[in-house]
């Protein structure tokens, strides 16, 4: 929507500035029920941009062991798009939620930055390293130092880097704040910069 601007007060000019164009964002959203895979299918259908986090899981029934694809994170999946588009789809997917995070006393949809969003997914898909994707309750984060990967498959990730419980190496942590955290168990040394 145009939006009116007072160019001189005293002679009452004013100008019509057109609205600069919405750009898309990251929104973390949620599909209840485990019916993440069935939104992603809805949302390609429509042309809009999204990502599940998947990982490899062995599946037995009966005598016969699968290893299939599921999602990391159930209910999760981020859509990239305005909100119009969101709205609409939201319209046509009755189960596609927000994710929201309190912001001054309401409810406001969790933004994810796109570089943030870029080093989650290029963890999550990254073929030579091992990434683990943990829900924020499964994952206790303290503070450590924020790097950078130098090189490699995965050269300009950050993230931090921290000693997990149970764990006897660093690992680093790729983190979306009240999300999801994906975690690479080993990293060489050589490929990290301190930020």
């Amino acid at each position: 929507m145009d939006r009116i601007e007072i160019v001189d007060e005293e002679r009452k000019i004013a100008r019509r500035v057109p609205a600069e164009p919405e750009l898309p964002v990251w929104f973390a959203m949620s599909a209840p029920y485990s019916r993440e895979t069935k939104a992603s299918e809805a949302l390609a259908g429509m042309g809009i941009e999204h990502y599940v986090p998947m990982r490899y899981e062995i599946i037995q029934k009966g005598a016969i062991k699968k290893k299939m694809l599921v999602p990391a994170i159930h209910n999760l999946i981020f859509v990239h798009a305005v909100k119009a588009d969101i709205q609409a789809a939201k319209g046509k997917i009755s189960y596609l939620q927000y994710r929201t995070m309190p912001s001054e006393g309401r409810n406001v949809p969790i933004v994810v930055p796109d570089k943030q969003m870029e080093d989650f997914m290029r963890v999550c898909g990254s073929t030579g390293a091992s990434a683990k994707i943990f829900a924020p309750a499964e994952l206790q984060i303290p503070a450590g130092a924020r790097v950078r990967i130098i090189g490699g498959e995965l050269n300009g990730v950050e993230g931090k880097f921290v000693r997990l419980g149970g764990r006897r190496n660093r690992s680093l942590v790729v983190e979306i704040p009240f999300v999801a955290s994906a975690v690479l168990a080993t990293i060489s040394p050589d490929l990290i910069e301190v930020l």
